[in-house]
């Protein structure tokens, strides 16, 4: 089976550790060996607005 162009990454809160978002990206976008970009939204269970860090995840 041929490997798919997209891929699931989550967005982890660099507060609390937990998973705030998921969604899936193309993978040329993000080729291996550059960093993966940081995103600021506001997380509803501490009530700020947090810094997240992408990590690709398996989904399925």
């Amino acid at each position: 089976m041929a490997k798919g162009k997209r891929t699931y990454v989550a967005f982890y809160s660099t507060e609390t550790g937990n998973i705030v978002h998921i969604t899936n990206i193309q993978k040329k976008n993000f080729e291996a060996g550059k960093k993966w970009p940081t995103l600021k939204k506001y997380n509803k269970v501490t009530r700020k607005h947090e810094l997240l860090k992408m990590k690709e995840i398996k989904k399925g």
